[in-house]
């Protein structure tokens, strides 16, 4: 189902004169997030969870950007969508990972009512502050959403005056750049596997429509499918995810001692377990240091299929990954990592070279894939910048996030040190949080 290659420059351009609605459906969203859904339907429906917008690029003032009219207008047409049925069929009927039938009919039934809750917005020195809070399973799925929407009210703030020839000279642009990166990825080799991360901070979805489709032409079987599955269904392509760092932030929020808080992690991933098999077994350690994560994992998570790095230097991620499996008596050349931390075309070829002959090896590109805009206009107002909405709070209790780069830590200060201190956080390398 491939569909006509649409006009980009002429639609931005036309948005002075219709709104196009940034968020199209309810599954305009990362795949990942519905699994997760699934997994807190089960096993923790009744908790309360706050989510936060977050800006980690200060210098991006989106409140100054951002027409605050505009914005709700968009916030409110995304409370107004539900799944059509062809949505629901499709999440119903197809086969996602090599398993029928992934989403149980009573969370089907929950998802086919579900409209997304109320949101609270404001403005405070320049930024939006955007608040989600209500039972974990209907809240969480406003995270991608949100994200969407701001990241491309700002793409179209800084377009709104261009004219028809300058919009078609950016994005011309913007597609041969990107086409580049696609023919540099076609050297790697056959044992190349890359996928589309980029729907939380892309451009915009016809431009992250338009890439997916740039990726299926320039590399074939080694694209192997996008996170966001609304372009999966309508591409006839794999969606792909597995879990992320919300899962064991909020478990360990809900912990009643540090005991209990250790444990946290592990807690979540016995909970996966039960529910998942084959490629969905991916561990994701460094919610609170990998380091400590894989010294104390229990021998069980050896035998899962593989490992997600997001965080922290990915070639000491990936050969601490390495050491563990071999340590556990497990083949490395049987195991999966993914790396999905900041990748562009130099350091995919990098982790491709260093590992590909040891381990399986598989790319998660978001940003610098869907949202490469980087010197295209003047004041270099398209780059890319760090927007992320995680859970802040659980049942009234802050969450923490610490990552193996402190500068991606989140929550109060006081939490994180005792975080540090119950999981044996050492000295961490900050790194620039670009992407």
């Amino acid at each position: 189902m491939s569909g006509p290659i649409v006009d980009i420059a002429a639609r931005v351009y036309n948005h002075k004169w219709k709104i196009d609605p940034i968020v199209r459906s309810l599954i305009d969203t990362d795949f990942y997030k519905l699994l997760m859904c699934q997994s807190v339907f089960r096993n923790r429906p009744e908790t309360n969870v706050t989510f936060s917008l977050i800006n980690r690029s200060k210098d991006v003032r989106l409140a100054d950007l951002i027409d605050e009219g505009e914005l709700r207008e968009q916030l409110d047409h995304v409370r107004s969508l539900s799944l059509t049925r062809g949505e629901s069929t499709w999440l119903r009927g197809n086969t996602f990972y090599g398993k029928r039938q992934m989403f149980r009919p009573d969370f089907m039934e929950f998802l086919e009512g579900l409209r997304l809750p109320a949101y609270h917005l404001e403005k405070r020195d320049g930024q939006y502050e955007l608040t989600f809070e209500g039972p974990w399973p209907q809240v969480m799925l406003w995270e991608i959403p949100a994200l969407a929407v701001l990241m491309e009210l700002r793409s179209r703030a800084v377009t709104k005056d261009m004219g028809r020839f300058e919009l078609q000279i950016l994005y011309a642009r913007a597609m041969t750049r990107l086409w580049e990166k696609v023919e540099a990825l076609r050297g790697l080799g056959p044992g190349l596997r890359i996928a589309d991360f980029g729907t939380r901070r892309r451009h915009g979805f016809l431009w992250q429509d338009w890439c997916v489709q740039a990726m299926i032409e320039g590399l074939g079987d080694r694209f192997t499918g996008t996170s966001n599955c609304l372009i999966a269904m309508r591409r006839d392509i794999e969606a792909i995810g597995t879990n992320a760092h919300e899962l064991p932030m909020v478990y360990a929020a809900l912990a009643d001692s540090d005991a209990e808080l250790r444990e946290a992690p592990y807690h979540v991933l016995a909970d996966w377990h039960e529910e998942h098999d084959g490629n969905l077994r991916i561990i994701l350690p460094d919610t609170y240091g990998s380091d400590g994560f894989f010294a104390n994992a229990p021998d069980w998570l050896a035998g899962w299929t593989g490992v997600r790095i997001d965080s922290g230097d990915p070639v000491a991620g990936a050969e601490t990954a390495i050491r563990w499996w071999r340590e556990r008596g497990e083949d490395p050349r049987k195991k999966l990592i993914i790396f999905s931390d900041g990748l562009d075309v130099a350091m995919i070829e990098r982790l491709y070279n260093r590992f590909h002959d040891r381990v399986k090896v598989s790319f998660g590109w978001g940003t610098l894939l869907t949202n490469d805009f980087r010197g295209l206009v003047a004041g270099d107002g398209l780059a890319p910048f760090s927007l992320v909405c995680k859970a802040v709070a659980a049942n009234g209790r802050p969450t923490v996030k610490l990552s193996d780069n402190p500068a991606k830590a989140t929550g109060p200060a006081d939490e994180i040190a005792r975080y540090k201190d119950v999981f044996a956080v050492g000295a961490q390398e900050r790194q620039a949080v670009l992407v």
